[in-house]
């Protein structure tokens, strides 16, 4: 992966070596380039783990499949699948196969996209995970923007808060929200989400309306467990350039934003949360927020790629359109 120094780009004298180094090495498998399709049935297969669902992927009769892997497996001199009646997986040869027809499948449709000077002419398949309430209430209502404008390239979108495994999963790039732990994956920064703090009207009209955190002694929170880790955040706020917390008392812990929200909306305490997650609630009255000189420190939005030695074009087109609508629509 080029680093971020050289805007994440691809250098066309790096790819073709790295395609001819590829080319040579399937040459030494028994695999020629004139086979790159039985790469692209066999990695199907393994994404799918099943000869059905990999056919019913690939619009091809299953009778079709078996037989690519079979020549495939011929070819190389090596069996690359286990099979059983319930899964297929990949054996130690069938791994080491796949992550290098991964590299030669991408290599072979940079070069087959090498030349389309149109962006709206740019092909394949873009698999990105995002958070769930980003998904859905952002990125899931401006896609038809970028399918219009890009009618080659399809997504395939997890939407999920889970740790996910880029390399594993074959996944293009990942969106993720705070702090992130150390690792070699390429991190693309694109802007600090706010956080505020909010309550119901019902929760404060019980309790009172904090308006400093030395009036929290006695009010309730909605207890974060986080998803990644599972610890529980503590009630947090920015103080004379420092990072103060304080914990509160809680009587229902919650481990899913949709959850935490509807919580709190149920009158069970404070939260605190990102902005555009509740901008409809405090537009209808139905929270309010509270003491907005003493909110949390804002979180980072992050995209990460696997470290690679480039970044498909098309993978790059939706990263620069994603970054751009989270900017406009969630990050202040």
């Amino acid at each position: 992966m080029l680093s971020a120094r050289h805007n994440i780009g691809w250098n066309i004298g790096i790819k073709w070596d790295n395609l001819v180094s590829l080319v040579r090495i399937y040459e030494q498998w028994g695999v020629r380039l004139d086979r790159i399709e039985l790469c692209r049935i066999f990695m199907q297969v393994v994404d799918s783990a099943s000869f059905t669902r990999a056919a019913a992927g690939l619009g091809l009769p299953r009778s079709t499949v078996s037989a690519a892997i079979s020549e495939l497996e011929r070819r190389v001199g090596a069996r690359l699948l286990h099979r059983t009646t319930r899964r297929v997986a990949a054996t130690a040869d069938g791994a080491a196969f796949y992550a290098l027809g991964a590299q030669l499948v991408a290599a072979m449709e940079e070069a087959e996209n090498l030349f389309r000077d149109n962006r709206a002419q740019q092909a394949g398949i873009v698999r990105v995970d995002v958070p769930g309430r980003i998904g859905r209430l952002v990125i899931a209502p401006a896609l038809p923007d970028f399918l219009d404008s890009h009618p080659l390239i399809d997504i395939e979108l997890g939407v999920t808060d889970r740790t996910v495994n880029l390399v594993e999963e074959r996944v293009d790039c990942v969106l993720r929200v705070g702090p992130l732990p150390d690792s070699s994956l390429i991190a693309r920064h694109i802007g600090d989400l706010p956080l505020i703090n909010v309550a119901s009207p019902a929760y404060l009209q019980r309790h009172g309306t904090p308006h400093t955190p030395d009036d929290l002694a006695g009010h309730m929170a909605v207890r974060y467990a986080s998803p990644a880790h599972g610890g529980v955040e503590q009630w947090e706020w920015i103080a004379d350039g420092k990072l103060l917390r304080q914990p509160l008392q809680a009587r229902v812990t919650v481990n899913n934003a949709e959850a935490y929200i509807a919580c709190c909306l149920a009158g069970l305490g404070l939260i605190q949360i990102p902005a555009y997650d509740v901008r409809q609630h405090l537009a209808a009255g139905e929270l309010v927020e509270v003491m907005p000189r003493h909110r949390a420190p804002p979180l980072p939005i992050t995209l990460l790629y696997p470290h690679r030695q480039h970044l498909a074009t098309r993978v790059r087109l939706f990263a620069d359109w994603l970054d751009a609508l989270l900017r406009r629509e969630i990050i202040d």
